[in-house]
Protein backbone atom coordinates (compact mmCIF):
# COMPACT_ATOMS: atom_id res chain seq x y z
CA UNK A 1 0.00 0.00 0.00
CA UNK A 2 1.56 3.35 -0.82
CA UNK A 3 0.93 6.29 1.66
CA UNK A 4 1.90 9.38 0.23
CA UNK A 5 3.67 12.07 2.78
CA UNK A 6 3.38 9.31 5.53
CA UNK A 7 6.93 8.85 6.42
CA UNK A 8 6.77 12.73 6.34
CA UNK A 9 4.15 12.07 9.84
CA UNK A 10 6.41 10.05 11.35
CA UNK A 11 9.68 11.03 10.99
CA UNK A 12 9.05 14.86 11.27
CA UNK A 13 9.38 17.41 8.71
CA UNK A 14 11.97 20.38 9.63
CA UNK A 15 14.50 19.27 6.56
CA UNK A 16 11.48 18.79 4.17
CA UNK A 17 10.16 22.29 1.85
CA UNK A 18 7.57 24.13 2.23
CA UNK A 19 5.05 22.68 0.12
CA UNK A 20 5.85 19.33 2.13
CA UNK A 21 4.77 21.32 4.99
CA UNK A 22 1.87 23.09 4.29
CA UNK A 23 -1.33 21.61 4.92
CA UNK A 24 -4.63 23.29 3.75
CA UNK A 25 -7.75 22.50 5.75
CA UNK A 26 -10.67 21.44 2.87
CA UNK A 27 -13.68 22.63 5.73
CA UNK A 28 -16.51 22.07 3.17
CA UNK A 29 -19.86 19.84 3.35
CA UNK A 30 -19.54 18.15 -0.04
CA UNK A 31 -16.50 16.51 -1.64
CA UNK A 32 -17.75 18.46 -4.63
CA UNK A 33 -16.48 21.56 -3.31
CA UNK A 34 -13.76 20.30 -1.70
CA UNK A 35 -12.46 18.95 -5.03
CA UNK A 36 -12.75 22.25 -6.16
CA UNK A 37 -10.40 23.84 -3.85
CA UNK A 38 -7.82 21.39 -4.40
CA UNK A 39 -7.75 21.85 -8.12
CA UNK A 40 -7.39 25.72 -7.87
CA UNK A 41 -4.21 24.91 -5.84
CA UNK A 42 -2.39 22.81 -8.49
CA UNK A 43 0.96 21.07 -7.38
CA UNK A 44 1.04 23.95 -4.65
CA UNK A 45 0.79 21.84 -1.49
CA UNK A 46 1.03 18.36 -0.43
CA UNK A 47 -1.30 17.78 2.77
CA UNK A 48 -4.88 18.57 2.58
CA UNK A 49 -6.59 18.33 5.94
CA UNK A 50 -10.38 16.49 6.28
CA UNK A 51 -12.33 17.88 9.44
CA UNK A 52 -16.01 16.77 10.85
CA UNK A 53 -17.84 18.22 8.51
CA UNK A 54 -16.57 16.97 5.57
CA UNK A 55 -15.60 13.23 6.64
CA UNK A 56 -19.35 12.83 8.33
CA UNK A 57 -20.35 13.59 4.85
CA UNK A 58 -18.38 11.75 2.86
CA UNK A 59 -16.07 9.31 5.26
CA UNK A 60 -12.77 7.25 4.24
CA UNK A 61 -14.18 7.15 0.54
CA UNK A 62 -13.08 11.07 0.58
CA UNK A 63 -9.41 10.24 2.02
CA UNK A 64 -9.38 7.14 -0.71
CA UNK A 65 -10.14 9.91 -3.02
CA UNK A 66 -7.26 12.38 -2.60
CA UNK A 67 -4.84 9.41 -2.00
CA UNK A 68 -5.35 8.39 -5.05
CA UNK A 69 -4.75 11.92 -6.62
CA UNK A 70 -1.16 11.29 -4.99
CA UNK A 71 -2.18 13.56 -2.08
CA UNK A 72 -1.78 13.19 1.76
CA UNK A 73 -4.20 13.77 4.32
CA UNK A 74 -4.36 14.97 7.82
CA UNK A 75 -7.86 13.34 9.16
CA UNK A 76 -8.83 15.87 12.32
CA UNK A 77 -11.30 14.12 14.45
CA UNK A 78 -10.41 14.76 17.51
CA UNK A 79 -11.26 11.66 18.48
CA UNK A 80 -12.78 11.97 22.24
CA UNK A 81 -14.75 9.20 23.82
CA UNK A 82 -14.73 6.68 26.49
CA UNK A 83 -10.82 4.22 25.54
CA UNK A 84 -12.77 1.47 24.18
CA UNK A 85 -14.43 3.18 21.76
CA UNK A 86 -11.98 5.52 20.41
CA UNK A 87 -9.47 2.28 20.15
CA UNK A 88 -11.65 1.61 17.33
CA UNK A 89 -12.34 4.40 15.91
CA UNK A 90 -8.41 4.70 15.54
CA UNK A 91 -8.59 0.96 14.01
CA UNK A 92 -11.35 2.01 11.54
CA UNK A 93 -9.73 5.45 10.22
CA UNK A 94 -6.67 3.38 9.99
CA UNK A 95 -8.33 2.02 6.76
CA UNK A 96 -8.55 4.97 4.91
CA UNK A 97 -4.49 5.57 4.51
CA UNK A 98 -4.23 9.09 5.68
CA UNK A 99 -0.98 9.88 7.24
CA UNK A 100 -2.30 12.08 10.93
CA UNK A 101 -4.82 11.45 12.85
CA UNK A 102 -5.81 13.49 16.25
CA UNK A 103 -7.44 12.50 19.19
CA UNK A 104 -7.95 14.76 21.98
CA UNK A 105 -5.92 14.95 25.16
CA UNK A 106 -8.44 16.04 27.16
CA UNK A 107 -10.03 12.16 27.02
CA UNK A 108 -7.00 11.47 29.91
CA UNK A 109 -4.45 8.82 29.81
CA UNK A 110 -6.29 5.70 29.59
CA UNK A 111 -7.79 6.86 26.54
CA UNK A 112 -4.69 8.27 25.30
CA UNK A 113 -3.26 4.91 25.89
CA UNK A 114 -6.07 2.96 23.76
CA UNK A 115 -5.63 5.21 20.82
CA UNK A 116 -1.58 4.74 20.77
CA UNK A 117 -2.56 0.84 21.40
CA UNK A 118 -4.79 0.89 18.36
CA UNK A 119 -2.34 2.75 16.17
CA UNK A 120 0.64 0.27 17.02
CA UNK A 121 -1.73 -3.06 16.49
CA UNK A 122 -2.97 -1.68 12.54
CA UNK A 123 -0.29 -1.56 9.38
CA UNK A 124 0.29 1.49 7.74
CA UNK A 125 -1.67 3.47 10.97
CA UNK A 126 -1.66 7.12 10.61
CA UNK A 127 0.60 9.29 12.79
CA UNK A 128 -1.33 10.13 15.79
CA UNK A 129 -1.69 13.51 17.12
CA UNK A 130 -3.03 14.43 20.47
CA UNK A 131 -4.78 17.60 20.25
CA UNK A 132 -4.14 20.02 23.49
CA UNK A 133 -5.87 23.34 23.39
CA UNK A 134 -8.31 24.39 20.42
CA UNK A 135 -6.72 27.97 18.75
CA UNK A 136 -10.40 28.94 19.41
CA UNK A 137 -10.14 29.15 23.56
CA UNK A 138 -8.09 31.60 25.17
CA UNK A 139 -8.23 31.88 29.53
CA UNK A 140 -11.46 33.17 29.54
CA UNK A 141 -12.99 29.61 27.39
CA UNK A 142 -10.84 27.75 29.73
CA UNK A 143 -11.80 29.58 32.88
CA UNK A 144 -15.89 28.57 31.89
CA UNK A 145 -14.73 25.17 31.39
CA UNK A 146 -13.48 24.75 35.24
CA UNK A 147 -9.98 24.95 33.61
CA UNK A 148 -8.31 27.95 36.09
CA UNK A 149 -4.92 27.34 33.98
CA UNK A 150 -3.43 29.38 31.36
CA UNK A 151 -3.76 28.00 27.87
CA UNK A 152 0.02 27.57 27.79
CA UNK A 153 -0.02 25.19 31.36
CA UNK A 154 -3.14 23.36 29.99
CA UNK A 155 -1.63 22.92 26.77
CA UNK A 156 1.82 21.46 28.12
CA UNK A 157 0.12 19.29 30.61
CA UNK A 158 -2.07 17.55 28.74
CA UNK A 159 0.78 16.97 25.87
CA UNK A 160 2.85 15.17 28.85
CA UNK A 161 -0.01 12.84 29.33
CA UNK A 162 -0.14 12.22 25.84
CA UNK A 163 3.55 12.03 25.54
CA UNK A 164 3.38 9.46 28.52
CA UNK A 165 1.08 7.30 26.79
CA UNK A 166 3.20 6.87 23.83
CA UNK A 167 1.69 9.59 21.41
CA UNK A 168 4.61 11.61 20.13
CA UNK A 169 2.58 14.61 18.00
CA UNK A 170 1.10 17.16 18.96
CA UNK A 171 -1.54 19.97 18.08
CA UNK A 172 -1.26 23.94 19.46
CA UNK A 173 -1.21 27.34 18.92
CA UNK A 174 2.07 28.69 17.68
CA UNK A 175 2.13 30.43 21.38
CA UNK A 176 3.22 27.00 22.70
CA UNK A 177 5.01 25.81 19.42
CA UNK A 178 8.22 27.04 21.48
CA UNK A 179 7.89 25.37 24.40
CA UNK A 180 7.05 22.27 23.04
CA UNK A 181 9.69 21.81 20.97
CA UNK A 182 11.78 21.89 23.89
CA UNK A 183 10.25 19.85 26.20
CA UNK A 184 9.66 17.19 23.24
CA UNK A 185 11.70 17.57 21.21
CA UNK A 186 11.64 14.16 19.30
CA UNK A 187 7.70 15.27 18.52
CA UNK A 188 5.80 15.98 15.51
CA UNK A 189 3.91 19.71 15.96
CA UNK A 190 1.60 20.61 13.55
CA UNK A 191 0.12 23.92 14.43
CA UNK A 192 -3.39 25.55 13.36
CA UNK A 193 -4.26 29.55 13.58
CA UNK A 194 -2.28 30.77 11.12
CA UNK A 195 -2.84 33.54 9.06
CA UNK A 196 -0.91 36.07 7.20
CA UNK A 197 0.35 39.52 8.91
CA UNK A 198 -2.57 41.63 8.83
CA UNK A 199 -5.42 39.29 7.69
CA UNK A 200 -8.58 38.98 9.63
CA UNK A 201 -8.19 36.26 12.74
CA UNK A 202 -11.90 35.03 12.11
CA UNK A 203 -12.63 32.71 15.12
CA UNK A 204 -9.50 31.85 16.33
CA UNK A 205 -8.26 33.95 19.23
CA UNK A 206 -4.22 32.29 19.35
CA UNK A 207 -3.06 32.84 15.66
CA UNK A 208 0.77 33.29 14.41
CA UNK A 209 2.26 34.26 11.33
CA UNK A 210 4.10 31.43 8.97
CA UNK A 211 7.11 32.94 9.51
CA UNK A 212 7.10 32.70 13.75
CA UNK A 213 5.32 29.31 13.53
CA UNK A 214 8.39 27.83 11.64
CA UNK A 215 10.75 29.52 13.72
CA UNK A 216 9.67 28.24 16.98
CA UNK A 217 10.11 24.95 15.66
CA UNK A 218 6.37 23.83 13.80
CA UNK A 219 7.08 20.88 11.38
CA UNK A 220 3.36 21.17 10.03
CA UNK A 221 1.42 24.73 9.61
CA UNK A 222 -2.80 24.35 8.71
CA UNK A 223 -4.20 27.00 6.74
CA UNK A 224 -7.67 27.60 6.04
CA UNK A 225 -9.94 29.99 5.06
CA UNK A 226 -6.95 32.51 4.34
CA UNK A 227 -6.25 30.21 1.35
CA UNK A 228 -9.54 28.56 0.27
CA UNK A 229 -11.37 31.76 0.92
CA UNK A 230 -9.13 34.14 -0.96
CA UNK A 231 -9.77 35.64 -4.25
CA UNK A 232 -6.87 33.46 -5.78
CA UNK A 233 -6.28 30.73 -3.94
CA UNK A 234 -3.34 29.55 -5.41
CA UNK A 235 -1.63 33.51 -4.94
CA UNK A 236 -2.37 33.14 -1.21
CA UNK A 237 -1.26 29.56 -0.96
CA UNK A 238 2.13 30.73 -2.86
CA UNK A 239 2.64 33.81 -0.10
CA UNK A 240 2.64 31.14 2.51
CA UNK A 241 5.11 28.98 0.87
CA UNK A 242 7.04 31.66 0.16
CA UNK A 243 7.39 32.86 4.07
CA UNK A 244 7.89 29.86 5.27
CA UNK A 245 10.84 29.06 3.41
CA UNK A 246 11.65 32.84 3.78
CA UNK A 247 11.86 31.70 7.84
CA UNK A 248 13.93 28.65 7.23
CA UNK A 249 16.61 30.32 5.78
Amino acid sequence: MNLPGLDLAHTGAAGCSARERLIVALDYPFAGMALDAVGRLGNLVQWFKIGLELYIAEGNSFVETLRERGYSVFLDLKLHDIPNTVGGAVRSAALSGAGMLTVHAAGGPAMLAAAQKAAAGVPFAPKLLAVTVLTSMDAAQLAATGVNASPGEQVLRLAGLAHEAGIRGFVASSQETARLRAAYPDSTLVIPGIRLSGANTGDQKRVATPASAIADGADYLVVGRPITQAADPAAAAQAVLDEMEAAKG
